[in-house]
């Protein structure tokens, strides 16, 4: 019997895997025609992290409009520029309509730095700039205040990015949280509602040994997820969007994802890149979940 169940392993595994991407795709329609932002730090964040969270919202069928706003140019090792182009190559890969919608930065404010800390009001003005009807001016302290001057009406749906954790505890990705959830309190505040008009969704951090569990962590992903949903569907009196979002890449999506890191990034495709392009379950799964607003 363990013989036939040691045969059985390498044909239950992709099935299984393949039965949670269908399950995925079917169950995450709600997202149709939404405008939406992903808010990433550097450029690879999209590859290495995002990929099936992309590669499902930009489905044409779904009819979304999805724009990346990077806040640095990746610019630590002196490739700024070609990073900035390598972007551009892997967003399109992903499902990105154009160039168009690629938004970077290169900015004193957002040192691509593993010691450097971002300021959440200055990310908050960022978002406020980028997506409020008006432009406005401002910096420093008074970033907060400014911003809500001008937000009480966002032109995005939905605003995604990683969680307090930052997946990798990069503080770069950390201080997106943060500034994401500070930008949303304003409209809140400004909108005298204590719900924003934007649903901000996270990328959920999980341990380093699921980190590097590829594929096999899908099913198990996919059964918490349910459990989750069910227990916060009970405890929300009006709930918005979904709690909790699944994506799973199927072969070809996942092919699709590593393709957009090692040929969309070639100056970052550094030997131990490719463990995780191999070996990384968020090439081949994404689970994010909505941010309540203080």
């Amino acid at each position: 019997m363990d013989f036939y169940l040691v045969l059985a392993i390498p044909i239950l595994l992709p099935t299984l895997w393949l039965y949670t991407a269908h399950l995925s795709r079917t169950s995450n329609l709600t997202f149709r025609k939404k405008r939406i932002c992903l808010l990433i730090a550097h450029p690879d964040d999209e590859a290495m992290f995002f990929s099936p969270t992309l590669l499902a919202l930009t489905a044409p069928e779904l009819g979304n409009h999805l724009k990346t706003l990077c806040l640095s140019n990746g610019n630590a090792d002196g490739l700024g520029k070609v990073r900035e182009k390598e972007l551009v190559a892997s967003v399109k890969m992903l499902g990105l309509r154009s160039e168009d919608d690629v938004l970077l930065l290169d900015t004193p404010d957002f040192v691509d730095s593993m010691t450097t800390k971002w300021d959440k009001l200055k990310v908050a003005d960022v978002l406020g700039r980028a997506f409020s009807p008006s432009v406005h001016k401002s910096n420093g302290r008074q970033a907060s205040e400014k911003a809500g001057s001008n937000i009480s009406t966002a032109t995005i749906d939905i605003l995604i990015t990683f969680d307090r954790h930052g997946v990798s505890g990069h503080p770069n990705h950390i201080a997106l949280y943060h500034g994401a959830k500070e930008w949303l309190a304003i409209i809140s505040k400004v909108k005298k509602s204590s719900q924003s008009t934007v649903d901000l969704y996270t990328l959920t951090s999980v341990s380093l040994p699921r980190k590097y569990i590829s594929v096999v962590d899908t099913l198990t992903t996919f059964l918490v997820g349910i459990l989750w949903n069910m227990r916060a569907s009970q405890r929300e009196k009006s709930p918005k969007g979904p709690r909790q979002l699944l994506f799973v890449n199927d072969m070809m999506q996942w092919r699709q994802g590593q393709r957009a890191m090692t040929n969309g990034h070639k100056s970052q495709m550094r030997w131990f890149r490719w463990g995780w392009i191999g070996f990384g379950r968020y090439m081949a799964v994404n689970d994010l979940r909505r941010e309540d607003i203080a």
